[in-house]
């Protein structure tokens, strides 16, 4: 157990979690469905578990055949209400995770922001005249009754280990996992061994109308600034000042070392939002560095660090992409569920 001394207040968070899934699933609680297929992409516990990856691909895939939608509450950002993504958007005005997305593939599909999911997905499907819309991170929004549920659990970390919070961290018990057509268990070694993807289905146990998948994150061949880009094998000749603000920069930091040891990582929580006093701290640290030097950070923390003057030119992001074990049985399944909807 991850927090025991905390336990018996875990118990008081299964009984309010448990008594709301409950009027959900008893239609107490009022639930919106919509004509448009809506796939919802969430896990059951706090902190990274590779949805973002996964929200990228679905939307670049079903992007190719149909007019699709991205809709997040939009963490972080300064604004309140609905919201589209355009070219005079900042992460201030939509949120880090929404501009990521808007930065990367522009107008391939929409993306929305808004904190109240249901009003938005309505305006964004009708205003868009959206074939399917993706919900980032609302697992737990049940005030949406998703036609199809993607729940994402890390392989180093999966939910069938962990326990309700404040002694674990799970928003909600394990058996919320039943809402899901697919289990994603993310973040794989790539050399994962069909024993221990046994090892981990048996853990899950799923139910006859669900499938378990796993996944993988491949990083860029490349690094990237504003006007340029670096192959990852020249990493080795520098002094590298490495800036993060996700939930878990372990995986970065262990693909990282396979190019350089010269390494200061500046660690900052997720969705942080950088000051001007972070600023100078990150420029003193690099002012620290040997002659060959050079800032790198993730493709969500650029979106903001980019915004400072200094920065713009110096820092380098790195992108990542989701690989699916099975991915043609994964695509078909989320293709069959939008033609039939």
């Amino acid at each position: 157990m991850k927090r025991w001394y905390l336990y018996p207040f875990s118990l008081g968070y299964h009984l309010a979690t448990g008594v709301r899934n409950l009027m959900y699933d008893w239609g107490i609680s009022k639930s919106t469905r919509f004509k448009t297929p809506v796939i919802n992409v969430g896990n059951l516990s706090v902190g990274g578990s590779g949805k973002s990856p996964m929200v990228m691909y679905l939307a670049e895939f079903l992007s190719t055949n149909y007019r699709t939608g991205v809709l997040s509450r939009g963490y972080g950002r300064l604004t309140k209400g609905y919201g589209i993504t355009n070219y005079d958007s900042n992460y201030k005005t939509v949120g880090d995770e929404a501009m990521q997305l808007f930065e990367r593939f522009r107008n391939r599909f929409v993306v929305g922001v808004s904190e109240e999911r249901v009003p938005g997905a309505k305006k964004m499907i009708g205003d868009m005249d959206l074939d399917v819309l993706i919900l980032d991170d609302a697992y737990q929004h049940r005030k949406i009754q998703a036609g199809f549920n993607i729940l994402m659990t890390d392989y180093n970390d999966p939910y069938f280990k962990d326990f309700l919070l404040p002694a674990g961290d799970l928003r909600e018990s394990r058996s919320g996992a039943q809402r899901a057509q697919i289990i994603m268990v993310s973040k794989c070694p790539e050399d994962l061994t069909e024993e221990k993807k046994q090892y981990c289905i048996s853990r899950i146990k799923p139910q006859h109308n669900q499938k378990v998948f796993f996944s993988s994150i491949r990083y860029d061949e490349n690094i990237y600034a504003k006007d340029q880009f670096l192959p990852d094998n020249n990493l080795s000749y520098y002094d590298i000042l490495l800036i993060t603000g996700i939930a878990n920069p372990k995986p970065l930091l262990q693909h990282l070392s396979k190019f350089s040891q010269r390494v200061k990582h500046l660690k900052y929580k997720d969705h942080h939002n950088f000051s001007d006093e972070d600023i100078k701290n990150i420029v003193a640290e690099y002012k620290k560095l040997g002659e060959y030097k050079l800032i790198l950070t993730t493709e969500k923390d650029y979106v903001r660090l980019k915004t400072f003057d200094y920065l713009r030119d110096i820092v380098y992001y790195w992108p990542i992409n989701v690989h699916i074990d099975k991915k043609e049985e994964f695509n078909q399944i989320i293709l069959n569920y939008v033609r039939k909807n």
